[in-house]
């Protein structure tokens, strides 16, 4: 099971530079993970100033990995109640198929602009499984009926490739919403 919590964070250069941590480790080369970080006591590696431990070794060894996500999308928001009335608001799901130019401006799916355009999700539930579908190993679902989609998409199968759990997928979709509508205003 994944030990680790992914937070979306406007900057996070600002969080880290205010609490201690000690970035994560890709590989046993010595590769920095891109957003892992330890925020408790982990063996370090002063030569690669990281931990010692890939993130897969520190996971098996019980280390708990933050990952501090930049999600730039967030400067957008002007307070905690724009924030809710914008998160709140039915985004205009349409225009993801009627306007690729500004689909294209999307996290995490504008670069999907014509698999949307077959696609047409119009729910964050729909939403939450084009995120997992544009993954590997869900990837043989695309361009499949909604009905398909569902029956498969969130069964654990991970035989084809990376895939994103069901959690992950919905607040992602709500982020994706969310974008869409500060995007309209």
């Amino acid at each position: 099971m994944s030990a680790d919590i992914d937070i979306d964070l406007p900057d996070r250069n600002t969080l880290l530079g205010i609490i201690k941590h000690i970035p994560a480790r890709l590989n046993i080369a010595g590769q920095r993970h891109n957003s892992g970080v330890y925020v408790t006591d982990i063996p370090t590696d002063p030569i690669h100033d990281c931990a010692a431990l890939d993130y897969n070794a520190a996971e098996d060894r019980n280390y708990f990995k933050l990952d501090l996500l930049n999600m730039t999308i967030y400067r957008l928001v002007r307070s905690p109640e724009h924030y809710k009335e914008m998160l709140d608001k039915e985004p205009n799901w349409s225009r993801l198929w009627t306007d690729p130019t500004w689909a294209k401006k999307l996290v995490h799916v504008g670069n999907y602009t014509e698999l949307l355009s077959t696609m047409r999700p119009d729910t964050i539930p729909r939403m939450a499984a084009f995120i997992s579908i544009i993954r590997p190993g869900k990837a043989y679902l695309q361009n499949k009926s909604w009905n398909e989609v569902f029956a498969n998409v969130w069964d654990g199968d991970d035989s084809h490739g990376y895939t994103f759990k069901k959690s992950h997928s919905i607040g992602y979709a709500m982020l994706v919403a969310l974008h869409m509508n500060l995007l309209d205003e």
